[in-house]
């Protein structure tokens, strides 16, 4: 009976399932996946624009998902096509002047301390795929802004040696790249941003004290 209950015991440790929550629980400290307390130098406003940004992209892709469903060009012939557009661009345009205010703050706390260098890396990593997503969108408008910009565009993106594989005069390739492929990459990274927060929690500013 015991040797049954002990390769029971086996299998189970062996399990992805048991792997795949142990993983998580080593992943995050306990308390810290939804803390209800921090400390008080959180207070200040130079934290508040990272969950502003965070924000604002929620915005962006539930707003992307409405343009989706109308398809390419719906909304250059409908009124609510035109005020759905409007909010995505405008979560957009906040959404990099919140990231620009969040870089530049965690920029001058040296938010890399305190074995953060990752968090500080994936952080700059989607700020500049956040770039190529928004370039994608503007040449996806399917109107005379996106001809000129991708006219404009393409011989510097050749100039590189990306033009065969990143056809800006492609409007169909810079869609799926807009709405599929940079959007996942954006997720992914922005994801593993926000674990790694909370797995090393938010930095302090540089001369805070001990226990603050």
């Amino acid at each position: 009976m015991s040797q049954l209950r002990e390769a029971r015991t086996s299998r189970s440790r062996d399990s992805w399932t048991v792997a795949l929550r142990d993983r998580i629980e080593h992943t995050v400290p306990p308390g810290q996946a939804l803390p209800d307390r921090q400390p008080e130098y959180v207070s200040s406003w130079i934290y508040v624009f990272g969950v502003l940004t965070l924000a604002a992209l929620a915005v962006i892709v539930a707003t992307g998902c409405v343009l989706a469903v109308g398809g390419s060009a719906w909304w250059h012939v409908s009124s609510l096509g035109h005020f759905v557009n409007s909010l995505h661009l405008w979560s957009v345009e906040l959404f990099f002047a919140f990231m620009v205010v969040h870089l530049w703050g965690k920029f001058w706390m040296a938010a890399w301390r305190g074995n953060r260098l990752l968090t500080w890396v994936t952080g700059v990593v989607a700020f500049v795929t956040s770039i190529g997503t928004a370039f994608t969108g503007y040449l996806s408008q399917s109107n005379f802004d996106s001809q000129w910009i991708s006219a404009e565009a393409k011989d510097g993106i050749n100039s590189i040696g990306v033009g065969a594989w990143f056809n800006v005069l492609n409007p169909g390739q810079m869609l799926l790249w807009h709405v599929v492929l940079l959007p996942l990459a954006v997720g992914a990274i922005t994801a593993l941003h926000v674990v790694l927060v909370r797995r090393h929690g938010v930095v302090p500013p540089i001369d805070a004290r001990d226990g603050e």
